[in-house]
């Protein structure tokens, strides 16, 4: 027992010597299924280890790195981007917006605005652009498009565009330079305060030689009469002869300069697709065959070439009869519109022979003719077959028929008859308006081409023309004859006010010639010529015999009454007679 007792106490003893205030948990043996309702969420029976070392090491070093990046990200914020990120803060804080310009006003010869600007509520940023209320100004104005915004709401066009007329040919001018105004705002967007930073200014005013009185009168007249008498459109264009100066210059139909300002795409589109042509420029680009108005040019370059004296006479029985060259036996005969009996130059001019144009234009037995090579030079002379320096519209050359033309177009040869048509202003002859107008006005001032202008006090651009004042002097009698004679073609233009000497041209279009373009052309006063006039009615029917001396008389009415000074010979009103100044 002693033994065993000192057995057990050794145990005891070596046990308690060893491990005195710990026991290991791996030297206690669980029986664990002796336990009842064992459960091993609660550790009966479960072994728990502590964590190693390598977990505590990768954790260390994952909250190092992330301290790394956060001081990184600290650096990058505040030393590398800081400026940049302060000056970004600032502008969250600080709001640029454009103060837009006024566009520059345009005003007429007497000082009536012709375009504007109005405030309204439909345009909160910029004011409006407002044109003349009366029609017949369109083509010489033109439109603008407005500022424009993207979807988010910030303005790619920061300025109004001139599109068409004056409004695109002088925008640099009328165009003014916009302003800033810099608003600060907290973080709730409410404004602290705001100020301009930079004021905005106006664009330059532009006057124009235009007469709009005149303007709208001439407009309302061709347009009444093209609506009365079937026309399909109509121009008219008033120029002093001496400067160059455009009194007034419409085209009808037009287009709204208002509705096209700031236009939706389908107010154009209305527009392109409507069969009058209100896009046309009938004054300036629009291609018509003269027929007679060309008959003055033609009998100054017969008098020039000494191809007839303004004395000898010319039958005319009403039709030209021609032997053909091509078919031996058979003739070819060309009618005259009636027959005129014996004329002169003069006469022929004042009662528009077509067979004494014939004769001196192609010959005809004993009567030289001048040729087409001539034709084409004279009248290339006064400015036909080029374009005019006018930037308004497009400006065709037009065409003076010649063989090479005709080889080129048709493939065919030239013939005695082409001569004689282009003689009298038909065939493949085409000119505009604009041209017509300068040619009249060269031979009323002594043989002067001078430029169109739509600006006062722009320099006037003169071209000489190599043509004697005798010729000149004879066809301007004959022009005037046109009007003081009996049976003159511009009779209608026979007034106590005025003395004009005028020209008329019906020429026949199409195929069947069912249809005619009616010219009047003119200047007045005739015993020192000022103003040269072109008024065209295209298109209508060749029964129609009331066309543009009609419309030319009724205007010349309205302007004894409205505007005597220029039927004078007066470039400007006399003072105090302005309806208003430009300021």
């Amino acid at each position: 027992m002693r033994g065993s007792g000192r057995g057990w106490g050794r145990f005891f003893g070596r046990r308690y010597n060893r491990r005195v205030d710990f026991i290991e948990p791996d030297e206690i043996f669980l029986d664990s299924s002796n336990l009842p309702a064992f459960d091993r969420d609660q550790f009966e029976g479960h072994l728990e280890r502590p964590l190693g070392k390598r977990a505590l090491v990768f954790f260390g070093m994952g909250c190092l790195a992330i301290a790394l990046v956060f001081l990184y990200k600290v650096w990058d914020l505040q030393i590398t981007h800081g400026q940049d990120y302060v000056a970004q803060s600032e502008n969250n804080r600080l709001d640029h917006t454009l103060i837009f310009a006024d566009r520059g006003v345009i005003y007429d010869r007497r000082g009536e605005k012709l375009a504007w600007n109005e405030r309204t509520d439909q345009y909160a940023d910029f004011a409006q652009r407002v044109y003349r209320p009366s029609e017949g100004f369109g083509h010489v104005l033109g439109y603008v498009t407005y500022p424009l915004k993207d979807r988010a709401g910030f303005y790619f066009q920061e300025s109004f565009l001139g599109k068409d007329g004056v409004e695109k040919i002088f925008d640099a001018q009328l165009q003014g330079k916009n302003g800033l105004k810099i608003v600060e705002t907290n973080a709730l967007a409410v404004v602290e305060s705001e100020s301009t930073f930079e004021r905005p200014e106006s664009g330059g005013d532009l006057r124009l030689t235009i007469d709009a009185g005149v303007q709208e009168r001439l407009y309302e007249l061709i347009k009444e009469r093209a609506n009365d008498s079937g026309f399909t459109g109509g121009a008219g264009i008033i120029m002093d002869v001496e400067t160059g100066d455009i009194l007034a210059m419409t085209s009808y139909p037009e287009y709204s300069p208002e509705l096209l300002s700031g236009g939706t795409a389908t107010t154009v589109e209305a527009y392109t697709k409507d069969s009058g042509k209100p896009f046309l420029n009938r004054a300036v680009s629009g291609l018509y065959t003269p027929g007679s108005i060309i008959k003055p040019f033609i009998a100054a370059a017969a008098l020039e070439e000494g191809i007839i004296s303004p004395t000898k006479q010319i039958l005319s029985t009403g039709a030209l009869t021609i032997a053909n060259p091509y078919n031996p036996g058979a003739v070819s005969v060309i009618k005259d519109w009636k027959a005129h009996g014996y004329v002169d130059l003069r006469h022929a001019l004042a009662v528009s022979s077509n067979v004494y144009f014939f004769q001196i234009g192609g010959g005809f037995k004993d009567q030289k003719g001048l040729g087409i090579t001539n034709i084409e030079k004279y009248t290339r002379l006064f400015g036909f077959g080029s374009p005019v320096q006018f930037d308004l519209a497009p400006n065709p050359a037009g065409t003076i028929p010649t063989p090479a033309w005709k080889k080129e177009l048709f493939d065919d040869e030239w013939r005695l008859g082409d001569t004689y048509n282009t003689a009298i202003g038909q065939y493949g002859f085409q000119v505009t308006p604009l041209q017509a107008v300068r040619g009249i006005a060269a031979l009323a001032n002594g043989g002067v081409l001078v430029t169109p202008s739509l600006v006062t006090d722009d320099p006037v651009v003169r071209e000489q023309i190599d043509i004697s004042q005798g010729t000149l002097s004879i066809v301007r009698e004959g022009m005037r004859m046109a009007v003081t004679e009996q049976n003159g073609t511009a009779r209608g233009l026979m007034m106590s006010d005025v003395a004009v000497a005028g020209k008329t041209g019906t020429a026949e279009i199409g195929a069947a010639k069912a249809h005619v373009n009616a010219w009047a052309v003119g200047f007045f006063p005739y015993e020192k010529p000022k103003y040269a006039f072109v008024i065209l009615m295209e298109r209508g029917p060749v029964q129609n015999l009331v066309g543009g001396i009609f419309v030319m008389r009724r205007l010349l009415d309205w302007m004894a009454v409205e505007r005597p000074y220029y039927l004078k010979g007066e470039s400007n009103p006399p003072p105090g007679t302005l309806s208003s100044d430009v300021n």
